[in-house]
């Protein structure tokens, strides 16, 4: 039996910025970091999908042409990380719309995917992917099939599927277990649970037939950032934002040798035919 292909995807934006004062500038960290986990891709030779953020686009286009140079797909990550149910329809829209353009600019290839800063897509703002669907996009990544203070949609299905607009849903990778559903696969997850327990995970959804869509930052390889950057950043900030960088570029290359990763538009590209795709 062929290895299951699962999904790599990469949410590409400065830590100070998307996460202390929405206002800040980008800085050349965020750009360093991206470096580094390129390297840690290249040398695994795996290609992934870059949500990149419109306001790093702008601030660094040649590293995101180089992106695209190295067959990473590149998405829309918005242009300025505010929420979308804190936005409106008209501001998303047009945050949209320019951050679609920067990275065209970059790369001279076609957006096809988007997904919300802190996957801020919730059930108060449906029109999110009809505006979606109208900008030409293929699919949406930005449900995570669970509950959590911070953010989910519990009741949405965990699996690929085509929503009503005929835009396709890429939910965040989650797993059933004691009859609820847990968040697995990417971000804080990846980087407290041990490395076993996102390996099991992993083959658990394999069982299912379901593949991964694992995600991460490139700000989550660098575990120096807090005592660098000139901001106050609070305790809680720092353990929940902090906690476990140490271990993620390990984990990842482990991650990388144990399974198989391609991006989003390829994974959906093999889909024969699309209809036959179960939610």
């Amino acid at each position: 039996m062929a290895q299951m292909t699962h999904m790599l995807t990469i949410d590409v934006e400065d830590w100070p910025q998307s996460t202390l004062n929405f206002d800040l500038p980008m800085t050349e960290r965020a750009a360093d970091n991206m470096r580094r986990l390129l390297d840690l891709l290249r040398r695994h030779n795996v290609r992934a999908t870059m949500f990149v953020q419109g306001m790093f686009a702008e601030a660094f286009p040649a590293l995101v042409a180089e992106m695209a140079a190295e067959g990473h797909e590149i998405a829309t990550h918005g242009y300025s990380h505010r929420p979308v149910y804190a936005i409106g329809a008209h501001r998303f829209a047009d945050e949209l719309t320019r951050s679609v353009a920067l990275l065209e600019a970059c790369t001279g290839q076609a957006v096809r995917g988007y997904r919300a800063p802190d996957f801020s897509v919730t059930a108060e703002t449906p029109w999110a992917f009809d505006i979606l669907k109208e900008a030409g996009l293929l699919y949406d990544s930005s449900i995570f099939p669970v509950r959590t203070p911070r953010y989910g949609m519990a009741d949405k299905p965990r699996r690929i599927h085509m929503l009503d607009n005929g835009l396709w849903e890429v939910p965040l990778s989650t797993i059933e277990w004691g009859g609820r559903r847990w968040p697995v696969a990417g971000g804080g997850y990846f980087r407290l649970f041990p490395y076993a327990l996102t390996r099991r995970a992993l083959q658990r959804l394999e069982a299912e037939g379901m593949p991964a869509v694992v995600y991460l930052h490139p700000y989550e390889l660098d575990p120096d950032e807090f005592a660098s950057i000139p901001h106050h950043v609070p305790w809680r900030l720092r353990l929940s934002q902090g906690l476990g960088r140490r271990s993620v570029a390990d984990k990842l290359s482990t991650l990388l040798n144990d399974f198989t990763f391609a991006p989003i538009a390829e994974h959906l590209a093999s889909l024969q035919p699309y209809s036959e795709v179960s939610a």
